[in-house]
């Protein structure tokens, strides 16, 4: 698969470009940053010749897929591009920052049968593979209720200041909750059915009062299970990563529970009668990128879409309260 970079503007997009230079049958034959300032601190990392457009990335016919990592708010444009072109799409989170991108990405690449992939790393987690082994299992019975936390350090000055101009961003819950969204529906096999309340609001970004940096909501998922989130950039700088908190889920069913940590490599089970186990989950195998390699697979794409329409319906709820 010959690769090329559009958007360089996030640092979560030179991960997919070190995932893509060790993995075998990928190549990666060029890339594209509009930004000046971003072309240039991005060429200490990418050595491959940058095109002078997107155009003539698009048009360059040795380009089998596109990687996106551009500001938020443009990625849905250039997603959509790319699939007109006939190029299967890989981008970092969030896809786009409105539904109406989301519904014209959806058509496109069901249409042209062409893969749209997420740099979803939750669903490769062991501690998530094994809960969802055991919900799957039925080791928890019906679920009715579940919650989780994924805090992070907003530091201020580190990250891109693209975050706060208008229209950029797309809002916290779009940007962060995705991967809690994801990883609850992929775990339990609940649908996503509707957002019950949201809110964000500033609290810590001071120097951009417009910014909302703290975000929570309560949702509704299938079979009448409800879900409490906590996605806010609150986590102080240094110790964000380390905290507890950062992607830990508890989920209840009507014959246990389970807690689970993002990268802790452990599941801890409370069954019923009383008894409190603690899981150690073995390594997994294959990531985002490997799965993207793989044949068109429309259920497969509308899952990750759904993901992407779940966190963009609470993000909407959540925009409706004005300051």
């Amino acid at each position: 698969m010959n690769l090329a970079f559009a958007g360089l503007r996030h640092g979560h997009i030179f991960g997919l470009y070190k995932k893509a230079k060790e993995t075998e049958g990928v190549s990666v034959v060029g890339a594209w940053e509009a930004e000046a300032a971003a072309r240039e601190a991005a060429r200490g990392t990418v050595k491959e010749p940058f095109y002078d457009s997107f155009d003539a990335l698009l048009g360059d016919p040795r380009v089998e897929a596109v990687a996106v990592g551009d500001c938020y708010g443009l990625r849905g444009g250039l997603i959509q591009r790319a699939l007109e072109a006939g190029k299967p799409v890989i981008a970092d989170k969030p896809l786009c920052t409105s539904l109406e991108e989301l519904d014209r990405i959806e058509s496109l690449a069901l249409a042209k049968r062409l893969r749209v992939d997420c740099m979803l790393d939750l669903r490769y987690d062991p501690a998530v593979r094994m809960a969802r082994q055991m919900i799957r299992g039925g080791q928890l019975g019906r679920i009715h209720a579940a919650n989780f936390t994924g805090q992070h350090p907003l530091e201020w000055g580190k990250r891109p200041m693209w975050y706060f101009e208008e229209g950029l961003h797309g809002g916290t819950i779009n940007d962060i909750a995705i991967h809690g969204v994801d990883a609850l529906r992929f775990v339990t096999g609940l649908e996503f059915v509707r957002p019950v309340a949201a809110r964000s609001w500033n609290a810590f970004a001071r120097e951009a009062p417009r910014f909302r940096d703290c975000a929570q909501f309560m949702a509704e998922f299938g079979g009448g299970a409800g879900v409490t989130a906590d996605v806010s950039y609150s986590a102080q700088s240094g110790t964000a990563w380390r905290m507890p908190s950062y992607w830990r889920f508890n989920i209840w069913g009507e014959d246990g529970a389970v807690e689970f940590r993002y990268g802790s490599g452990r599941v801890l089970l409370a069954a019923r009668g009383g008894e409190l186990r603690e899981i150690d989950c073995p390594p997994v195998s294959g990531n985002w990128l490997t799965d993207f390699m793989k044949p068109f697979d429309a259920a497969a794409l509308l899952d990750t879409l759904a993901s992407q329409r779940a966190v963009l319906q609470i993000q909407q709820l959540a925009d409706e309260i004005v300051f």
